[in-house]
C-alpha cells in the first residue's frame, strides 16, 4: 500500500541510537522490559479474571488498563527490538500507518481509562452510599465504550490526516516508531492541518482527562480532609495513591513530548520522553497497582495456593 499522492513505499526508522556498540545491550535491556511488561499485565488480567472478589468497577477498569498497556507496548516494542539487530530498520508505508493508528488508539484510550478510574475513586470516597448504583455494570460499560470510542476517534483523525500528506525522497524517520511529529518532518507538502489536528486532538485527549482527574482528586482531597480519624484519612489516601503515581508518570511524559516548544527540546530528547510512556509506564503499572494493593496481594496468594493444591492432588 502506498498513498496515491506519495512516492514512498517504505520508511527507515532511525531507532533509539546510532551507536553500534549500544545496539546489543539495548536489545537485551528492552527485551527484558517487554517480557516484564507482558508478564505483569497478562498476570494482572488473569488474576482479576480468576478472583470473583475483584469483579468490582475499580478492578474492571484496572483490567482494561492492563489490556491497553499490553497492547500498545506490543504495537511498539517488537519492531523496536528488530531495529537493534537489523542493519536497516525498514517499515512499509502500510505498516507505518497501521502502527501509528494503533499507537494513537491505545494511548488515547489509556488517557480516558485513567480518567474513568479517577471518577470511580471519587464516587467511592465522596459518595459511598450510592456507589453501587452510580457505578453499576451498565454505567461501567458505557464509560468503557466512551474510552475506546475516544481512542478510535483520535486514531482515525491523526491517521487520515497523515495519509493525505505527500512523502518524497527523505524516508528516514528520526524515531524508533512511526510517531506523529517525526513523520510530519518528512512531508514535502504543507502540514498546517496536521499541526492543527495535533494541538486540537491531543489537547482534548490530554486536557479532558486531566481536568476530570484533577477535579476528581480535588473533591476527594476536600472530602478526605473532613474525615476525623487519621486511620480513615490514611485508608482513603492509600486507595488513590497508586492511581496518582500512574497518572503523573503517563501524563507528565506525554505533555513533555507533545506540548514542548521545538526550540527547547530536540527530537532526540523527545525520543526519551516517548520511550518513557510507551515502554516504561506499561511495565511499571502492574507493579504500581499490585505492590500497594492488599486485595491484589490476597488474590495472588489465593491463586498461587489454589495452583499448588491442584498440583499436589495431581501428584497423589
Amino acid at each position: 500500500m502506498v498513498a496515491e499522492n506519495s512516492s514512498v513505499a517504505e520508511f527507515i526508522l532511525a531507532g533509539l541510537t546510532g551507536h553500534p556498540g549500544l545496539q546489543t545491550p539495548l536489545f537485551f535491556l528492552f527485551l527484558g522490559f517487554y517480557v516484564v511488561t507482558v508478564a505483569g499485565n497478562l498476570g494482572l488480567i488473569t488474576l482479576i479474571g480468576l478472583n470473583s472478589h475483584l469483579h468490582t468497577p475499580m478492578y474492571f477498569f484496572l483490567y482494561n488498563l492492563s489490556f491497553i498497556d499490553f497492547c500498545y507496548s506490543t504495537v511498539i516494542t517488537p519492531k523496536m527490538l528488530m531495529g537493534f539487530v537489523s542493519k536497516k530498520n525498514i517499515i512499509s508505508y502500510a505498516g507505518c500507518m497501521t502502527q501509528l493508528f494503533f499507537f494513537v488508539f491505545f494511548v488515547v484510550s489509556e488517557c480516558f481509562i485513567l480518567s474513568a478510574m479517577a471518577y470511580d475513586r471519587y464516587v467511592a470516597i465522596c459518595h459511598p452510599l450510592v456507589y453501587t448504583t452510580t457505578m453499576s455494570p451498565p454505567v461501567c460499560l458505557l464509560l468503557l465504550l466512551g474510552v475506546y470510542g475516544m481512542g478510535f476517534t483520535g486514531a482515525m483523525a491523526h491517521t487520515m490526516c497523515m495519509v493525505r500528506l505527500t512523502f518524497c525522497a527523505n524516508r528516514l524517520v528520526d524515531h524508533y516508531m512511526c510517531d506523529i511529529l517525526p513523520l510530519l518532518e518528512l512531508s514535502c507538502t504543507s502540514t498546517h492541518v496536521n499541526v492543527l489536528v495535533v494541538f486540537v486532538v491531543v489537547g482534548i485527549n490530554i486536557g479532558v482527562p486531566a481536568v476530570t482527574i484533577s477535579t476528581s482528586y480535588a473533591l476527594i482531597l476536600s472530602s478526605v480532609l473532613h474525615i476525623r480519624s487519621a486511620e480513615g484519612r490514611f485508608k482513603a489516601f492509600s486507595t488513590c495513591s497508586s492511581h496518582i503515581i500512574a497518572v503523573s508518570l503517563f501524563f507528565g511524559s506525554g505533555i513533555f513530548m507533545y506540548f514542548k516548544p521545538s526550540s527547547v527540546s530536540p527530537m532526540s530528547q523527545g525520543k526519551v520522553s516517548s520511550l518513557f510512556y510507551t515502554i516504561v509506564v506499561p511495565m511499571l503499572n502492574p507493579f504500581i497497582y499490585s505492590l500497594r494493593n492488599k486485595d491484589v496481594k490476597a488474590a495472588l496468594k489465593k491463586t498461587l495456593g489454589r495452583t499448588s493444591f491442584s498440583r499436589e492432588r495431581e501428584n497423589t
